[in-house]
Protein backbone atom coordinates (compact mmCIF):
# COMPACT_ATOMS: atom_id res chain seq x y z
CA UNK A 1 0.00 0.00 0.00
CA UNK A 2 1.63 3.39 -1.03
CA UNK A 3 0.81 6.60 0.57
CA UNK A 4 -0.18 9.68 -1.13
CA UNK A 5 2.40 12.26 -2.20
CA UNK A 6 0.45 14.72 0.24
CA UNK A 7 -0.74 13.76 3.74
CA UNK A 8 -2.28 16.59 4.53
CA UNK A 9 -4.14 16.10 8.01
CA UNK A 10 -7.61 17.47 8.04
CA UNK A 11 -9.53 18.36 11.10
CA UNK A 12 -13.06 19.01 12.38
CA UNK A 13 -14.44 20.27 15.66
CA UNK A 14 -17.59 18.48 16.81
CA UNK A 15 -19.41 18.84 20.58
CA UNK A 16 -20.40 15.74 22.74
CA UNK A 17 -24.00 15.87 23.05
CA UNK A 18 -26.26 13.44 25.28
CA UNK A 19 -27.38 11.45 22.87
CA UNK A 20 -23.23 10.25 22.68
CA UNK A 21 -23.27 9.59 26.28
CA UNK A 22 -23.93 7.27 28.82
CA UNK A 23 -26.00 7.66 32.27
CA UNK A 24 -22.46 8.52 33.51
CA UNK A 25 -22.15 11.46 30.77
CA UNK A 26 -19.12 9.03 29.05
CA UNK A 27 -18.68 9.11 25.24
CA UNK A 28 -20.08 5.17 24.86
CA UNK A 29 -17.48 3.14 22.94
CA UNK A 30 -18.63 3.11 19.31
CA UNK A 31 -19.71 6.81 19.05
CA UNK A 32 -15.77 7.87 18.21
CA UNK A 33 -16.66 5.76 14.98
CA UNK A 34 -19.03 8.23 14.37
CA UNK A 35 -16.95 11.20 14.82
CA UNK A 36 -14.63 9.82 12.69
CA UNK A 37 -17.06 9.00 10.08
CA UNK A 38 -18.01 12.56 10.10
CA UNK A 39 -14.32 13.91 9.67
CA UNK A 40 -13.82 11.67 6.55
CA UNK A 41 -17.38 12.86 5.25
CA UNK A 42 -16.08 16.20 5.54
CA UNK A 43 -12.57 15.51 4.55
CA UNK A 44 -14.16 14.07 1.04
CA UNK A 45 -16.51 17.30 1.23
CA UNK A 46 -13.44 19.36 1.15
CA UNK A 47 -11.71 17.75 -2.21
CA UNK A 48 -14.82 18.57 -3.81
CA UNK A 49 -16.44 15.02 -4.02
CA UNK A 50 -20.19 14.43 -2.02
CA UNK A 51 -20.73 11.13 -1.36
CA UNK A 52 -24.70 11.31 -1.98
CA UNK A 53 -23.66 12.72 -5.29
CA UNK A 54 -21.27 9.98 -6.11
CA UNK A 55 -23.92 7.59 -5.31
CA UNK A 56 -26.51 8.57 -7.54
CA UNK A 57 -24.59 10.07 -10.30
CA UNK A 58 -21.26 7.77 -10.51
CA UNK A 59 -22.63 4.50 -8.75
CA UNK A 60 -19.76 4.75 -6.36
CA UNK A 61 -19.93 3.68 -2.34
CA UNK A 62 -17.19 4.24 0.41
CA UNK A 63 -17.60 1.50 2.77
CA UNK A 64 -15.56 0.43 5.77
CA UNK A 65 -13.28 -2.34 5.20
CA UNK A 66 -11.47 -2.52 8.71
CA UNK A 67 -10.86 -0.22 11.96
CA UNK A 68 -8.58 -0.47 14.55
CA UNK A 69 -9.28 1.91 17.50
CA UNK A 70 -7.96 2.76 21.01
CA UNK A 71 -9.18 4.29 23.47
CA UNK A 72 -6.92 6.56 25.50
CA UNK A 73 -8.97 8.77 27.93
CA UNK A 74 -13.02 9.24 28.12
CA UNK A 75 -14.95 12.46 26.67
CA UNK A 76 -17.49 13.72 28.02
CA UNK A 77 -21.02 15.28 28.14
CA UNK A 78 -20.01 19.07 26.43
CA UNK A 79 -16.61 18.28 25.39
CA UNK A 80 -15.91 19.97 22.25
CA UNK A 81 -13.53 17.65 20.09
CA UNK A 82 -10.97 18.15 17.42
CA UNK A 83 -11.46 15.35 14.98
CA UNK A 84 -8.79 14.59 12.50
CA UNK A 85 -8.73 12.18 9.45
CA UNK A 86 -5.12 12.28 6.93
CA UNK A 87 -4.66 9.65 4.42
CA UNK A 88 -1.78 7.13 5.21
CA UNK A 89 -2.51 4.43 2.19
CA UNK A 90 -3.76 4.89 -1.35
CA UNK A 91 -4.18 1.58 -3.44
CA UNK A 92 -6.47 0.89 -6.44
CA UNK A 93 -9.65 0.28 -4.74
CA UNK A 94 -9.06 1.79 -0.87
CA UNK A 95 -7.71 4.23 1.44
CA UNK A 96 -6.37 3.91 4.71
CA UNK A 97 -6.89 7.02 7.46
CA UNK A 98 -5.36 7.69 10.29
CA UNK A 99 -7.67 9.52 12.82
CA UNK A 100 -7.46 10.90 16.31
CA UNK A 101 -10.06 12.47 18.97
CA UNK A 102 -8.35 15.37 21.15
CA UNK A 103 -10.56 17.13 23.31
CA UNK A 104 -10.05 21.00 21.93
CA UNK A 105 -9.67 22.26 25.51
CA UNK A 106 -6.38 20.52 26.86
CA UNK A 107 -5.52 19.00 23.43
CA UNK A 108 -5.76 15.83 24.65
CA UNK A 109 -5.93 12.96 22.75
CA UNK A 110 -8.41 10.42 23.63
CA UNK A 111 -9.04 8.09 20.97
CA UNK A 112 -7.00 6.94 18.10
CA UNK A 113 -7.32 4.83 15.01
CA UNK A 114 -7.19 3.42 11.47
CA UNK A 115 -9.65 2.86 9.45
CA UNK A 116 -9.42 1.52 5.90
CA UNK A 117 -12.29 2.37 3.50
CA UNK A 118 -13.10 0.41 -0.08
CA UNK A 119 -14.68 2.19 -2.46
CA UNK A 120 -17.46 -0.13 -4.18
CA UNK A 121 -20.24 -0.18 -6.55
CA UNK A 122 -23.89 -0.96 -5.50
CA UNK A 123 -23.24 -4.32 -5.66
CA UNK A 124 -20.58 -3.84 -3.43
CA UNK A 125 -17.99 -5.05 -5.68
CA UNK A 126 -14.70 -2.85 -6.02
CA UNK A 127 -14.31 0.00 -8.17
CA UNK A 128 -11.24 2.35 -8.59
CA UNK A 129 -10.88 5.27 -6.89
CA UNK A 130 -12.15 8.42 -8.90
CA UNK A 131 -9.69 10.27 -11.14
CA UNK A 132 -10.90 13.46 -8.91
CA UNK A 133 -10.14 11.89 -5.67
CA UNK A 134 -6.93 10.33 -6.40
CA UNK A 135 -5.27 13.60 -8.43
CA UNK A 136 -6.63 15.63 -4.85
CA UNK A 137 -4.53 12.89 -3.05
CA UNK A 138 -1.44 12.80 -5.22
CA UNK A 139 -1.41 16.52 -6.41
CA UNK A 140 0.55 18.99 -3.80
CA UNK A 141 -1.62 22.10 -5.03
CA UNK A 142 -4.67 21.86 -2.98
CA UNK A 143 -6.12 24.74 -4.89
CA UNK A 144 -6.68 22.17 -7.75
CA UNK A 145 -8.96 19.85 -5.70
CA UNK A 146 -12.03 18.73 -7.68
CA UNK A 147 -11.42 20.31 -10.94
Amino acid sequence: MSAPNKAQPFSIRCRVYFEDTDAGGVVYHANYLRFMERARTEWLRQQGLVQSSLALGEGILFVVRACTVRYHAPARLDDELLVSAVVTGLRRASLVFEQQVHRLASGQLLCSGQVQVACVDPALKPRSIPDVLRKALCDPDPSSAGE
